[in-house]
């Protein structure tokens, strides 16, 4: 999933996290099996700060759906804690075919869930 520009906000911070983790996904799909334990730990932990980031951004503007884009953080940290049980253990293929839907969902998620919060971030002077 190489960087396009139609995931770019206008958010200088949002799009720098999303740039980055474009980066590290790519790579983890790319990893070869003595590598993908590491980088997919790496990726965890990137998404895990980089939803605590954008929860401090809808707090900053009272994002109006904050409910809903948290609940929507939740369930992928969720899903990415359940697959590192599995690398944790050795067993790499869930969390590589995981790996394989991150493109979609990440498309999805920043042309819906984050292109409104970089709205409300921008109507609020915090972007």
């Amino acid at each position: 999933m190489p960087w396009d520009e139609r995931f770019a906000l206008g958010v200088a911070d949002m799009d720098a996290t999303h740039r980055e983790f474009v980066a590290m996904a790519d790579a983890l799909f790319a990893a070869p099996d003595d590598s993908f334990p590491a980088l997919f730990d790496s990726l965890r932990e990137h998404t895990r700060l980089h939803f605590e980031h954008e929860g401090r951004l809808m707090k900053a503007c009272r994002f109006p759906a904050i409910g809903e884009h948290n609940g929507e953080h939740l369930r992928v940290l969720g899903e990415l804690a359940q697959m590192a049980r599995g690398v944790a253990a050795g067993r790499l293929g869930m969390a590589r075919e995981y790996a394989k839907n991150l493109p979609a969902w990440f498309a999805t998620h920043v042309a819906t869930m984050d292109a409104a919060l970089a709205g409300c971030l921008k109507r609020s002077g915090h972007g």
